[in-house]
């Protein structure tokens, strides 16, 4: 079971770094889901530096648990965005089954991010 958990913890990490990175490497994907109020370039930054500190955070020793926690919150965060997109008459997901299949992902990043916060042995 320890290997399961290193194994989920080694993948999450990896997936939020790449996330991270992807921010920088591609902005203007991000741009359709972020609502037009929010300034559209230092939201995808700002969530891009947050996401590679968090995914980093989850391979350093003593960081690991607060990072979990970060991605948590994190991920919470973005849901309503995700709600949003969903119900919009063109999703920024391109189709309405796949704003709605992003949803459920998100709640799946959710419950991942927590249940690497309450099992982290540090």
């Amino acid at each position: 079971m320890e290997y399961v958990f290193l194994g989920l913890k080694i993948l999450m990490a990896i997936l939020m770094i790449f996330a991270g990175f992807y921010h920088f490497y591609k902005p203007n994907f991000y741009n359709p889901i972020i609502p037009d109020f929010l300034p559209k370039k230092l939201v995808t930054y700002v969530s891009g530096i947050v996401e590679l500190v968090l995914g980093i955070g989850l391979f350093i020793k003593g960081y690991e648990r607060i990072s979990a926690y970060g991605i948590f919150i994190l991920m919470l965060i973005f849901l309503p965005i995700h709600i949003w997109d969903a119900t919009r008459e063109k999703p920024a997901m391109k189709t309405k089954k796949i704003a709605y299949i992003r949803i459920l992902i998100q709640f799946l990043l959710i419950a991942w991010a927590w249940y690497l916060y309450q099992n982290e042995l540090t």
